[in-house]
């Protein structure tokens, strides 16, 4: 036989206090003057009871769906930034609400027409996201709804945003390479011109400078940041009469240039040369042989980040703008040793 539903007039008897007082805890409304203690007899009451609230009801009450919209230009449909989707879907689920992804395919007019569809929906919230960290005009469209932008940089800095920490992982990197003892160091950086390009730039100087190794510009060349511009760009800085050492490279794709550069060369990993990418991303860190000792871009708790951001400012507007910068760790494998040179 089903049992009757537990009303939430029941609730607030349990708990000797008013319909109303129960409603503002079991909301989480945060702006209302209920105590520590009442809140704790009204969740307990609740609980014991059984009560389980009129979701539709409350949805119509608070004028939400509890649907937030991730709209990105291809993170949904490259393989090097799925945990970043995953982290967030993880994050709204946490929360109890429900995540809706559209792709652009970096159209703008089918992000025009994808944002109109998000907004016809009532989403209570939209993740503006960028496969890489690049700084971007978020559309007007979007200023009507509370927004977070995800692995970028708003341009107007009116909107909250996370990165990830480009210098910072760039500087382990180049450290990682320095505790091995190796002072002759090439970096093989993007010809871009994105914040990572000078981030990672930043944090390769930064490291030389605190272990008293002088920066010489020789030792940093720029390619296109794939394997193939990658494997010229190392070519070129290990064929010289004063090769370097050990590589840093821009990113996992260009260590796997490095690799075939080495390879062609004759050079050994790590024997004779050591060598660190950025990413990690895994088909390639892991699969190279050795294993290639690189930097983690912090894509799952970035899009776990967002999510929290953008629900806390839902349910309060007043939430402060914050700009974070997530830290890149250092994943070691087996790509770095001493030098022999």
């Amino acid at each position: 036989m089903r049992k009757p539903k537990v009303k939430i007039r029941t609730v607030a008897e349990a708990a000797g206090v008013s319909v109303t007082t129960v409603s503002l805890v079991l909301n989480n409304v945060a702006s209302a003057r209920v105590g520590a203690e009442t809140r704790r007899r009204v969740h307990e009451a609740a609980e014991r009871l059984g009560y389980v609230p009129n979701e539709v009801a409350r949805q119509l009450r608070a004028q939400r769906t509890n649907t937030l919209g991730l709209l990105g230009d291809e993170v949904t449909t490259t393989p090097f930034a799925g945990r970043m989707v995953l982290g967030a879907q993880e994050a709204a689920s946490k929360h109890g609400w429900l995540l809706m992804l559209l792709n652009t395919g970096l159209d703008p007019e089918l992000e025009r027409k994808e944002i109109s569809a998000l907004l016809q929906s009532r989403v209570d919230g939209v993740l503006y996201t960028t496969m890489y960290h690049r700084v971007v005009r978020v559309p007007d469209q979007l200023r009507t709804v509370p927004t977070v932008v995800l692995d970028a940089e708003d341009d107007s800095a009116d909107l909250p945003s996370v990165v990830p920490d480009e210098e910072g992982g760039a500087y382990l990197a180049t450290k990682e390479l320095l505790d091995h003892g190796h002072r002759r160091i090439g970096f093989v950086n993007s010809n871009l011109d994105i914040p990572a390009t000078s981030g990672r730039l930043a944090g390769y100087q930064k490291a030389l400078r605190e272990a008293e190794v002088s920066f010489d510009p020789r030792l940093v060349v720029s390619a296109h940041p794939v394997s193939r511009e990658g494997y010229a760009a190392a070519s070129e800085l290990l064929s010289r009469r004063e090769r370097p050492s050990a590589l840093f490279c821009f990113n996992d794709r260009v260590a796997m240039g490095a690799y075939q550069a080495a390879s062609a060369l004759g050079l050994r990993i790590p024997a004779d040369l050591s060598v660190v990418g950025f990413d990690d991303q895994e088909e390639i860190s892991e699969g190279l042989l050795p294993g290639l000792t690189t930097v983690a871009l912090p894509h799952y708790a970035m899009g776990a980040w967002a999510v929290d951001a953008l629900i806390a400012r839902i349910l309060d507007p007043n939430t402060p703008v914050e700009r974070a910068i997530l830290p890149c760790p250092l994943v070691r494998r087996e790509s770095v040793g001493p030098p022999t040179l």
